[in-house]
């Protein structure tokens, strides 16, 4: 089985809203629903679960009904961090999935998700056991010390910016977290960067600059513009 992990834990402080971010409408829809319309509508993804903030969670399940998202099975809590929130959906996994069954760890406010990512990123598994989809960085890049002036620039051709979907077998993930608590590695930023302490070895996959993760009001307005912008090519076709 194809299984969608996706991480809707987060109370969006830095957004500053009232709302989650992941329950925020845009263009009278909510973020969350554009991430599982992604995952509901791609052949290839079985089933879904969503690690929900608390309190929610029937909130989602009424929107999962009136956007028929028929492939969500599971709704679970969130953690206090994203690696608790991914280690919470794995225990309920647990219960239904074998070590070979595929998992897509993706951020539920990463709404502009494609086809197109989600497939390249199932092919790069398929061929090496993992697949983290990430793109060029096209900045220049310095690193500082005191945050204030500029010590050395990183050359930006050794650079990808990570996102996700992160796509890992069910076992290897569930063996990752077990060793980061035996190894009291705390709260990994991401699935990969878990992975990659641990010594494996990760390949990249298709990402996009589309693929933009919410994290200020500014990104909704991109994602505003981005969804308008989709819907005039597609009214042209």
């Amino acid at each position: 089985m194809n299984i969608a992990l996706i991480i809707a834990g987060g109370k969006g402080e830095r957004s500053k809203q009232d709302i989650p971010k992941q329950f925020i409408n845009i263009e009278e829809k909510p973020v969350i629903i554009y991430t599982l319309e992604a995952f509901q509508q791609h052949p290839s993804i079985d089933e879904i679960l969503v690690v929900c903030l608390d309190g929610w969670h029937e909130i989602l399940r009424a929107y999962a009904k009136q956007y028929n998202i028929s492939k969500l099975n599971w709704i679970v809590c969130g953690g206090e961090t994203g690696h608790d929130s991914i280690h919470n959906g794995l225990v309920e996994l647990r219960k239904h999935c074998s070590d070979n069954d595929v998992i897509l760890v993706h951020d539920a406010n990463r709404p502009l998700v494609s086809h197109d990512i989600i497939s390249d990123g199932l092919s790069v598994y398929s061929k090496y056991g993992s697949a983290v989809a990430a793109i060029p960085c096209t900045e220049v890049v310095f690193k500082s010390l005191d945050g204030n002036t500029l010590d050395d620039e990183i050359p930006r051709e050794l650079l990808k910016r990570a996102q996700t979907p992160q796509i890992f077998s069910f076992g290897k993930l569930w063996w990752a977290h077990e060793e980061a608590e035996k190894r009291n590695i705390l709260h990994p930023l991401t699935s990969c960067s878990l992975l990659k302490i641990l010594g494996e070895t990760l390949h990249f996959s298709l990402g996009s600059e589309k693929n933009v993760r919410i994290t200020t009001m500014e990104d909704i307005d991109i994602i505003r513009a981005l969804l308008k912008l989709t819907e005039r090519t597609d009214l042209k076709k």
